[in-house]
């Protein structure tokens, strides 16, 4: 129980601290060019997620062998 709570305080106190960053953005004037964030960001982002399940596949592969 002392491992949960500590975790909750950690992850409360992380997006507090985050969420106070966030909004400490200067704002931009009217001229500004708005660029869109797509194409190669999200194809790293599924190709990240595929990274990460496939190590946790091996990762758990590996335990099981071990057991």
């Amino acid at each position: 129980m002392k491992k949960y709570i500590l975790r909750l305080s950690l992850a409360f106190s992380l997006a507090l601290i985050t969420s106070v960053a966030v909004n400490a953005q200067p704002g931009f004037d009217d001229d500004v060019q708005d660029t869109p964030v797509d194409g190669f960001v999200s194809i790293l982002a599924g190709a990240a997620l595929a990274y990460g399940i496939k190590k946790s596949k091996n990762m758990a592969n590996q335990e099981k062998k071990q057991a």
